[in-house]
């Protein structure tokens, strides 16, 4: 699986130079990529598609520092898209999913240090478990305080919605989860990130019934366009793209299209 990505990413640096001379057709096709952590974890780590080491993830928000990326928040972004304004190249939002401890730990202070914004889909049923393995309130306010970090809903619990029979559960996940959020930050909290990325027509409804601004899923194809700001797609960044060359294609604001055409072959 590793040297497929590797073998698709190269053929996509030859693709992108090809597209480089024909200006108009970036345009066309350029998304600006909103990005997926999960876990960033200290030390080596195997290829793992939810993990990225803290060396590397140092290492990618060096290279978008260095590189003048134009890192917004992901409201920012759905607010571009909504009113359909040009997006600049090298745009990139960054998001996190599940408020697992280790973000707190390796990738917060990492993110403060270069001050990009960043929004985090905390799971409400996990914060303070006795694991000890997600965020504690104490520590979503610290990161809230701190000016770069927003808080999303990921939803009540972990179960995607889309495998819940119950509407009633279904629309409970969605609103209740915002009041929560919304009573414990003090603020309104504008952004909604399905479980496992996974959604339908109806689901979509609800989210957008609950005073949602956008949500954000994985990959969903070509069924939904790219200026639908309730199905923004994103690119999960794991531990195979711990080299800087994978890293670039996959910010290139291109790897979208790249990719819906590759998984329609």
């Amino acid at each position: 699986m590793f040297k497929l990505k590797k073998t698709f990413v190269l053929f996509g640096i030859i693709f992108l130079a090809a597209l480089f001379l024909f200006s108009g057709l970036i345009d066309r096709i350029y998304v600006a990529p909103i990005l997926m952590y999960h876990s960033v974890h200290p030390g080596a780590l195997p290829k793992n598609r939810l993990e990225v080491s803290d060396f590397a993830f140092q290492r990618q928000m060096a290279f978008l520092k260095r590189n003048h990326y134009n890192v917004v928040s992901l409201e920012k972004l759905a607010d571009l898209v909504r009113e359909k304004k040009r997006i600049p190249p090298r745009t990139v939002a960054l998001t996190f999913d599940d408020g697992i401890k280790d973000i707190y730990n390796y990738a917060f202070p990492v993110l403060k240090k270069y001050n990009f914004p960043a929004t985090m889909f905390i799971i409400l049923d996990e914060v303070d478990r006795p694991q000890n393995d997600r965020f504690s309130w104490e520590e979503i306010k610290v990161m809230q305080d701190s000016g770069v970090i927003t808080f999303g809903s990921h939803a009540l619990g972990p179960e995607p919605l889309i495998n819940i029979k119950s509407e009633e559960e279904i629309r409970r996940q969605i609103f209740e989860s915002k009041r929560i959020l919304e009573e414990k930050l003090g603020k309104r909290v504008n952004t909604f990130s399905y479980p496992e990325g996974r959604f339908n027509d109806a689901i979509r409804r609800m989210v957008v019934d609950a005073g949602y601004q956008a949500a954000v899923t994985t990959s969903v194809g070509k069924k939904f366009p790219n200026d639908d700001v309730f199905a923004l797609k994103r690119l999960r960044i794991s531990s195979t793209s711990d080299s800087l060359f994978v890293f670039c294609v996959e910010s290139s604001g291109l790897y979208t299209f790249m990719k819906e055409h590759r998984d329609s072959d």
